[in-house]
């Protein structure tokens, strides 16, 4: 499996980006996918995770402002994140696992077993 984002920017309060995760090697079916995040000096989160099926969690602190989407044609997963904020600034993260029923359970980076390396998103005040 091989991930690889592009998006990330540098973007003042207030404004968007759209990161894409184009993924290879592997088919759709069974996996739950999503979007993590490492802000700086403090600990990786999940950010949100899309399942087989659509449906979706997201962390509570980007509900209302980003949404997780997948095009199957092309194999790429998508983050629109609106209204950033200087907390938002991360390395942000693509990343896989294979779940039963492609269900996606929790934001738990322990489901996950493909990852990406990563694209750097800065918002700043």
């Amino acid at each position: 499996v091989r991930l690889v984002e592009s998006g990330g920017g540098s973007v003042q309060t207030g404004g968007s980006l759209r990161l894409s995760c184009a993924a290879s090697g592997y088919t759709y079916r069974n996996y739950c996918m999503g979007w993590f995040r490492h802000p700086p000096g403090k600990a990786r989160e999940g950010v949100a995770v899309i399942a087989r099926d659509g449906a979706t969690i997201y962390a509570d602190s980007v509900k209302g402002r980003f949404t997780i989407s997948e095009d199957d044609a092309t194999n790429t997963l998508f983050l629109q994140m609106n209204s950033l904020k200087p907390e938002d600034t991360a390395m942000y993260y693509c990343a896989t696992g294979r779940t039963p029923g492609g269900y996606c359970y929790s934001l738990s980076a322990n489901a996950m077993d493909s990852w990406g390396k990563g694209t750097l998103v800065t918002v700043s005040s």
